[in-house]
């Protein structure tokens, strides 16, 4: 393992080659988070409300939903997928987006996110190189296009990764790896608050929410990774990726369905991470 990690960091195309590889099957991993997560949130929700509402009747007996079980089945025919029909991209690619059993369409979208995460990941390849700001560079980029998907479908930011990635933020920097602990600090608490205010003041004008609380841990969890002088630049690029998607999606829609504001949160914050510095430096001029 020693010798492969030191042959990657000696010879680019073997490492782009090894990360490339090994984002698609995180590609195809992260199908199955974003996929199971909201049910294993439903499934949660609704023992909590049966025990506070019905704390004497027994709990409801369900299959437990976790990231590993059930195993993968077709939803049509509900026939296991087997491991070879689950090669990213490729067996998409052989069955012709089509299970192998009953022949029922598989969405593009897995695949695409397959190819996402590994193009992705090459990129924050190509802009840290061989080192440790690149590995947690792609623990971020990983968790960022996770939550992106998820509040897609959903308009739900889980906790169970908006905070350990704020945590994680925070631990890093205290080695001053993307900035100080003090501007981590700063970033995770002024993250938080611009979101809040802004919303509670939009409460207040409309007596509406216009957001919900995961949009604040996750602007929050951004600051912790890079301070809060790029925070501006994630909200200003937030809004205008927003703005420039959801005028797409209104047109290909053709129907008013919830906003989530989320996925460009996530999506300006990825590219704040990247280049934020460069850009900053070209809006001021230097």
């Amino acid at each position: 393992m020693h010798d492969l990690i030191q042959y990657c960091v000696q010879n680019p195309i073997a490492l782009y080659s090894v990360i490339g590889l090994f984002s698609l099957c995180i590609g195809s991993f992260l199908n199955v988070v974003i996929y199971r997560t909201p049910k294993m949130m439903e499934q949660e929700w609704r023992t909590d409300c049966q025990l506070f509402l019905h704390p004497e009747q027994p709990i409801i007996d369900e299959s437990k939903i976790t990231l590993s079980k059930p195993a993968s089945t077709c939803p049509q025919c509900h026939n296991p997928i087997r491991w070879y029909q689950n090669i990213p991209v490729i067996s998409w690619l052989i069955l012709r987006g089509k299970c192998g059993n009953c022949q029922n369409p598989i969405s593009i979208r897995y695949p695409f996110i397959e190819l996402l995460t590994a193009v992705c990941a090459l990129v924050v390849v190509s802009v840290f190189g061989p080192t440790i700001h690149m590995l947690f560079g792609l623990v971020l980029t990983y968790v960022l296009i996770t939550l992106t998907f998820i509040d897609f479908d959903t308009q739900l930011l889980p906790d169970r990764y908006t905070l350990p990635l704020a945590a994680l933020g925070l631990a890093i920097n205290s080695y001053s790896l993307y900035t100080t602990p003090t501007m981590a600090i700063w970033g995770y608490i002024i993250g938080f608050l611009c979101l809040w205010v802004v919303y509670y003041l939009f409460k207040i004008v409309t007596g509406k929410e216009g957001m919900g609380y995961g949009d604040f841990k996750l602007l929050a969890a951004l600051g912790a990774w890079m301070g809060p002088l790029l925070l501006p630049l994630i909200v200003l690029l937030s809004s205008l990726v927003g703005a420039i998607i959801g005028i797409i999606l209104l047109k290909i829609r053709k129907e008013n369905q919830p906003f989530a504001f989320g996925p460009y949160i996530a999506i300006a914050g990825w590219i704040a991470f990247l280049w934020g510095e460069k850009i900053m430096q070209i809006y001021l001029g230097q």
